[in-house]
């Protein structure tokens, strides 16, 4: 065998790993992973448990949280190749390329699934119960319906969004009577909006030849900077939800909201859109991280 072939024969296997990684999207594993762990925090405190004495259901969350976040994001870039191919972020995707081809992409979902599943069962019946509703909600009504179809997708999408608080919770406990966990699901559901219509508008020329009909691209700039507003204003007076759970978290998650929302209202004007948006999304990332830490932080040491 000459060097030259031995070198593609290198370049092809060295690749594997990174074709997987990004066919199951990591970076969506992460940022999700911290909603689990912050739900599973919260349960631990309101229900006076240690860290310690329920290792193994905040590990088996963790390891199964992670394989159906990971499952959901093989089914997402499979159903969506033909839209990944036109946007320019996405359009080298191992599922667009053909480094991962369908059979592949379907193994590594429908294997991540239930061994997810199964995990989370492990934990409690209750948490695997949500870890399939995210995933059923991010592939069939997000993904494969109201992605393509209308410019409501992105609350569609929330849903899902909102779900992985739940399966930290369910982990520690069954009992969902309590009002703290329903006001991260809130914090979750009403961030994604403004989160997302930021990406909408950074990516605008993309989702536009892909013929995604996201909001500004349906309703106009302006339509989505004001249903912006309402949602960042919404989000602001949702995080008097948090006052059972600490007025410390309260205050923290009132701030930096109206943080957010001072940003907004002051840049609009002073920078061209895609500059603004990028600003805004930037700062999306930073104020539901600081909220996640307070309140994991809060339940670990309070």
């Amino acid at each position: 065998m000459n060097n030259s072939a031995q070198s593609n024969i290198t370049v092809e296997y060295s690749s594997i790993p990174k074709a997987f990684f990004d066919t199951i999207k990591v970076g969506i594993i992460k940022s999700n992973l911290i909603a689990v762990i912050a739900g599973l925090c919260m349960a631990l405190y309101v229900f006076n448990e240690s860290v310690w004495g329920q290792i193994v259901p905040i590990i088996l969350a963790m390891v199964g949280s992670t394989l159906i976040i990971a499952s959901a994001g093989a089914f997402n870039n499979l159903y969506d190749r033909d839209i990944d191919a036109i946007m320019e972020r996405t359009r080298t995707r191992p599922t667009v390329t053909g480094q991962v081809d369908t059979k592949v992409g379907l193994i590594i979902g429908f294997t991540m699934t239930i061994l997810g599943a199964i995990v989370l069962y492990m934990a409690t019946p209750m948490a695997a119960v949500f870890g399939i509703l995210g995933l059923f909600l991010y592939v069939v009504p997000y993904t494969m319906w109201t992605k393509r179809t209308t410019v409501y997708n992105t609350e569609v999408g929330s849903l899902s969004g909102a779900v992985p608080p739940l399966i930290g919770w369910c982990a520690i406990s069954q009992d969902l009577g309590h009002f703290e966990i329903w006001a991260l699901v809130v914090t979750m559901l009403l961030w994604q909006m403004p989160h997302f219509y930021g990406i909408a508008i950074r990516r605008f020329d993309e989702y536009k030849a892909a013929g995604v009909p996201m909001l500004p691209i349906v309703k106009g700039i302006k339509r989505t900077y004001i249903q912006t507003n309402v949602y960042i204003v919404l989000l602001l007076f949702s995080s008097f939800l948090f006052w059972t759970l600490s007025p410390y978290v309260t205050l923290v998650s009132f701030l930096v909201t109206l943080a957010w929302l001072y940003l907004s209202v002051s840049t609009f004007k002073k920078y061209e859109n895609k500059k603004w948006s990028h600003k805004m999304f930037i700062f999306s990332i930073n104020h539901i991280t600081i909220i996640f830490l307070m309140i994991i932080a809060y339940c670990l040491i309070a």
